[in-house]
């Protein structure tokens, strides 16, 4: 609600004033990650802002121009940097420069997007809208340690294009990546092994990756379906206590209702292209049943734009939801 209401705020103009941050977490109001999309949003467009303060439960934001050019925003934790540049990007896709910037902080995060999806899955779409958008990750960063880096390049549009996602066309490739740091390897293969029995992928379309510059230990199995028209991730990551068995099981099966379902973009990912096709103002795609992030960031876009946005069910596994 945050992050969608800063976005917005940055491209049409408009104010808020957002009470009860994250009133029912187990740690209530703005933490380090929080503040640093606010703080990213003010530095490009001169807002004034009150609130702004570690567990802060309300916040006042008043934009000003945005300005685009060169920017480095560090969480300084194991927060998310994805997030705060899903809160910079779309006023910065849509203004009258280049943009470069460089983010730091958590880059594989549980409960937020990982780099991978963002590269793989959501970026590809946002290019099809018009915009030039291209990241490059220079290290990653794991829960707890974090220090991650990556670097995003904006070309802007004019004007972004409507698109439409009806299908997702013939399927091109498959990838299962382990990726292990600090950790012993066995961890990454028993992962695989079990993506293999479960999913009955090739061997050849299982790969294992060692990470050496990260600033502490991780594990993240990523599993990518290419399609002609969509591309999607679908990300696992170790836990304590959790066997790589399990977090293979979790994460394969999150596979296969995406592949039984027949949409073709799948509820991660569908939050994530609401903003920018109602900035669009028209769009259309199919997907699941809506979570309740989209159900919120629809609420939100609406506070913000006079558009229509519908969603309505298809048969017993998909949704349209359409916008404009």
């Amino acid at each position: 609600m945050l992050r969608t209401s800063l976005a917005l705020s940055l491209v049409t103009g408009l104010p808020f004033r957002i009470e009860n941050i994250r009133a029912g977490r187990k740690n209530p109001g703005l933490l380090k990650q929080h503040l640093t999309a606010v703080r990213a949003a003010v530095e490009i467009s001169d807002a004034v802002v009150t609130g702004a303060e570690m567990g802060s439960g309300e916040l006042t934001f008043i934009p000003g121009k945005v300005r685009t050019g060169e920017y480095v925003f560090s969480v300084g934790t194991a927060g998310s940097a994805t997030l705060v540049l899903q809160t910079v990007l779309p006023a910065l896709m849509t203004a009258d420069g280049k943009s470069e910037l460089i983010l730091e902080g958590g880059t594989h995060n549980p409960y937020a997007p990982p780099f991978d999806f963002l590269e793989k899955a959501f970026l590809p779409c946002l290019r099809k809208m018009g915009p030039v958008v291209k990241c490059k990750l220079h290290r990653p960063g794991y829960y707890p340690a974090g220090g991650g880096r990556f670097s995003v390049y904006i070309e802007p549009a004019e004007k972004l294009a409507p698109i439409e996602i009806n299908e997702r066309g013939k399927l091109t490739s498959r990838h299962a990546r382990a990726i292990v740091s600090r950790l012993p390897e066995h961890i990454a293969q028993r992962e695989l092994e079990a993506v293999r029995r479960i999913l009955k992928w090739r061997q050849d379309e299982l790969e294992t990756e060692r990470v050496t510059n990260a600033s502490g230990p991780g594990n993240a199995l990523i599993l990518e379906i290419h399609f002609e028209h969509i591309t999607e991730v679908f990300t696992g990551f170790g836990e304590r206590g959790v066997t790589a068995e399990d977090i293979a099981a979790r994460t394969s099966e999150e596979v296969m209702e995406y592949l039984v379902s027949g949409a073709p973009v799948w509820k991660y990912l569908a939050d994530q292209l609401l903003l920018p096709m109602a900035l669009a103002g028209k769009g259309l795609f199919r997907t699941v049943a809506a979570t309740k992030h989209t159900v919120t960031n629809i609420d939100v876009i609406r506070r913000f734009l006079d558009i229509d946005i519908q969603c309505q069910r298809l048969d017993e596994a998909q949704w349209q939801i359409a916008i404009g």
